[in-house]
């Protein structure tokens, strides 16, 4: 079959398309025939080898596909050949305290498909059964492949972590971005008010159609002082911030007293300058979040396979092309997320 692979981190001249063995199916997995797949930005830091990422060389990445199941392990009990799936990525032992408690996020051998183990952007994908979620008649590939990991995570972040309530106020940084797009449409389905930052007319415009009732371009204004401005100093209940160190310092400063920062990432760079008298004298609180327990992605993706929300697709490419796709993150082009298809499932 064919997969996208690299051999080395790097720029996006390590990645390649081309004939990888096919894979074998264990007896809880379930073979995949992938239709789509998606990207997010963890695929950027994986190429580039993130800080002390050790993979087995050469890898496949991606974290998000969708497609038909056409063979199941022995031990397989949820699916069947025929059956149409997505990727729900995080991987957990099942076994440890927090598995128990039902949080798996925190499992103690947590680790990601694409991430810390071969991912999922071939034409075949063999896939754990416990990481694959049902897809009704009539959701787009597209639209199944890119959904999963950014919906979860945003759902886990407004509504676990962060507990955002209705009539509060939350700022969505990277409104145009994967897991931005889908925290503000969380934020407002949750009755929240919802601020949002883009860097053009255009992204600001799609995140007003998707749910924001402000937008703020902040390459032509200071958000926190924005914020200030438009919350008559009080500044906003909650901030989903997941670029890091650029932001940090601003997305304290946006914060009204009590309030919560809640991040899942840090695109920009994880060790940013913190104000401490900023986190006691206004009594913040600041809240990790990775990914969400498969009851947290049911919820998210419930309201993405009725419609309730959208999942915006800024280009769909042939897996060939991934490099490129790359390249479309990481210049931050367009407003959602980036597809791509296997070469064999469309004439291009």
């Amino acid at each position: 079959m064919q997969a996208v692979e690299f051999a080395g981190h790097g720029g996006t001249e390590v990645v390649e398309y081309g004939e990888v063995p096919d894979p074998e199916v264990g007896r809880g997995e379930v073979l995949v025939d992938v239709k789509a797949g998606a990207l997010n930005h963890l695929d950027v830091w994986t190429r580039r080898g993130m800080p002390q990422l050790d993979l087995d060389m050469p890898h496949v990445p991606g974290s998000d596909a969708a497609g038909v199941v056409t063979e199941t392990g022995a031990d397989v009990t949820r699916f069947e050949a025929g059956d149409r799936v997505a990727v729900s990525a995080g991987v957990f032992c099942g076994d440890c305290e927090f598995c128990r408690d039902g949080d798996y996020p925190l499992c103690a051998s947590f680790h990601v498909l694409g991430e810390h183990v071969p991912g999922v952007h071939s034409e075949y994908a063999a896939v754990p059964e416990d990481n694959l979620v049902a897809v009704p008649e009539g959701v787009a590939w597209e639209t199944a492949a890119a959904a999963p990991l950014v919906f979860q995570t945003a759902w886990r972040m407004l509504h676990t972590r962060a507990d955002v309530e209705a009539g509060e106020k939350v700022l969505v940084l990277g409104a145009s971005g994967g897991v931005g797009h889908a925290a503000v449409q969380i934020a407002a389905h949750a009755g929240a008010e919802v601020y949002a930052t883009a860097s053009s007319p255009e992204k600001l415009r799609y995140a007003e159609e998707i749910g924001a009732d402000h937008a703020i371009d902040y390459t032509e204004t200071d958000f926190a002082d924005e914020i200030r401005a438009r919350t008559g100093k009080r500044g906003v209940d909650v901030v989903v911030d997941h670029v890091g160190e650029a932001t940090w310092s601003d997305s304290l400063r946006s914060l009204a007293k009590g309030g919560r920062l809640v991040t899942c990432g840090a695109t920009s760079g994880g060790r940013p300058e913190t104000h401490v008298q900023r986190l006691f004298w206004n009594q913040l609180s600041v809240l990790g979040s990775t990914m969400a327990t498969p009851g947290e992605a049911d919820d998210a993706l419930s309201l993405v396979w009725d419609g309730t929300f959208d999942v915006r697709i800024r280009d769909v490419l042939p897996m060939s092309e991934t490099a490129r796709a790359h390249e479309r993150l990481e210049n931050r082009e367009g407003f959602g997320k980036v597809v791509v298809i296997p070469d064999s499932e469309r004439q291009w």
